[in-house]
């Protein structure tokens, strides 16, 4: 598919099917193993992706016109079904509900990848791409989250790294400005991302954006590793040998600005 649309729902199947191959295999002890999200154990994190697919499939059969929309107390009503269920179940209902949701968003004919729009939880629908490239944000982070439980060494796949990018400096990219904590006081930076065409900007907001601004500073490493910082996910433990940032601001003052969630 040609269309972001297209290539945000290619990126969420790919993600599902890596981590679906990895789920089907974890063990008990697995599933409450702590994961890459503080205090949320791999079953946590299955939990959240799997009621997150359920409230998002509900908005988007809304969206088609298959259902009612849902009502004000749906999303908390999924969230206690979830939280009461065991591990096992957490993840068994993931892989159901989130192949439930891509397959769903796979259905949409590309020739209405462009008008068709979707209520969410911001005052106006947002485009497919966007509702899309909402879920992929929540897929890419919390997918690596569950999978550096039982891998230490995982990283971000490279595809869904780059549709997430194009995606955070675009329709998504109010993401960013949630996500980052500038100092007030601090001096404007305008990171590089070596090898890419982004960068990371701190004036009084976080952006992520690939206009050409003279670049104040470097971050040396690959695309993975920039948006895993962004998201509160390059800690000096997860970080690779040779990802280093240079320039008017350090890699722990980043670490700092997107402390996560």
């Amino acid at each position: 598919m040609t269309t972001l649309a297209g290539r945000t729902i290619a990126a969420l199947r790919s993600e599902h099917d890596t981590l679906a191959s990895i789920v089907r295999g974890l063990s008990a002890e697995q599933l409450i193993s702590p994961s890459g999200a503080s205090d949320w154990t791999v079953a946590d994190v299955l939990s959240h992706l799997g009621s997150g697919a359920e409230i998002n499939l509900a908005g988007f059969r809304a969206a088609l016109g298959e259902a009612e929309a849902p009502g004000p107390d749906f999303n908390q009503g999924v969230w206690d079904r979830w939280n009461a269920l065991s591990p096992q179940d957490q993840a068994a209902g993931w892989l159901e509900s989130d192949n439930a949701l891509v397959a769903a968003l796979e259905a949409v004919p590309e020739d209405r990848h462009d008008d068709l729009k979707v209520k969410i939880f911001l005052p106006e629908p947002v485009p497919l791409a966007s509702f899309a490239g909402l879920r992929l944000s929540e897929m890419v982070q919390h997918g690596w989250d569950a999978r550096v439980g039982v891998d230490p060494a995982a990283t971000l796949a490279e595809p869904a790294a780059a549709t997430l990018a194009e995606q955070l400096a675009g329709g998504v990219s109010f993401l960013v400005g949630f996500i980052g904590k500038p100092e007030a006081d601090r001096d404007r930076a305008v990171i590089e991302i070596s090898g890419t065409p982004y960068r990371i900007v701190l004036t009084d907001k976080a952006r992520f954006t690939t206009e050409e601004l003279p670049a104040t500073a470097t971050f040396a490493g690959p695309l993975e590793s920039a948006l895993r910082l962004v998201y509160g996910r390059l800690t000096p433990e997860r970080t690779p040998a040779g990802v280093e940032v240079t320039g008017n601001i350090s890699l722990d003052e980043l670490r700092v600005v997107f402390p996560g969630f």
